[in-house]
């Protein structure tokens, strides 16, 4: 039976968090708020708990999960080849709805699906997010809807298509916008927007002049 927590509740946050935090790593899904949707969240080096969030999302390999992380010091020890381009696009919209598509560090023995050696990781801009990810550490999140609805902005919503596949939920209330990370892969030379978001190319563009868009 899912367990849910109100966390504009002082007491119910805390204990909530602590829940979460036990229930993946336990290997068990979590709904968390974040800056842009409603997200669902597994431990990200759990081969069976990751493979558990694409089958209650019903998705396949082919879309591997985005990695949320609580600080910007983390990435020290997930990807590499980290190009002064992509820091400087860190420290100008972490934490924020920018995720960068970087190289994995090859020790990693994760699974998030075909990344072909990448990892998709964004730091958001959300207090009890940001609270789960410093408390456990790197997540797989991904939006928390069945593939095809529509990402939810509540927990409401979210509960509602995942039911008791999630452990734990943790109600933050409505979440801002609906709109979606932008996504820059800084893989190469120069950055690539893969997908524009809540942060425009312009605003990017500002950071780093060269930025491509991909077609």
């Amino acid at each position: 039976m899912a367990r849910r927590y109100d966390c504009s509740d002082a007491t119910d946050r805390k204990t909530g968090l602590r829940e979460a935090a036990a229930a993946v790593r336990r290997g068990e899904l979590v709904v968390l708020p974040t800056d842009t949707v409603y997200g669902i969240g597994a431990d990200a080096f759990s081969r069976e708990a990751v493979g558990d969030l694409l089958q209650a999302k019903g998705r396949g390999r082919g879309m591997p999960s985005p990695v949320l992380v609580g600080s910007p010091n983390t990435l020290h020890g997930l990807v590499t080849d980290f190009s002064e381009q992509a820091w400087e696009l860190v420290d100008a919209f972490w934490p924020g709805a920018l995720t960068l598509v970087a190289n994995h560090q090859p020790s990693l023995t994760w699974d998030l699906g075909e990344t072909r050696g990448t990892v998709a990781v964004r730091m958001p801009l959300h207090p009890v997010a940001i609270e789960l990810l410093t408390e456990f550490g790197p997540m797989a999140v991904s939006s928390a809807n069945l593939t095809g609805h529509p990402a939810p902005q509540s927990c409401d919503a979210a509960q509602e298509m995942l039911g008791d596949s999630v452990s734990v939920y943790l109600d933050g209330g409505p979440t801002p916008a609906d709109v979606p990370s932008s996504i820059v892969d800084v893989t190469g030379k120069v950055p690539v927007l893969l997908r524009a978001g809540a942060i425009s190319a312009e605003q990017l563009r500002e950071v780093v002049p060269d930025l491509e868009v991909a077609n």
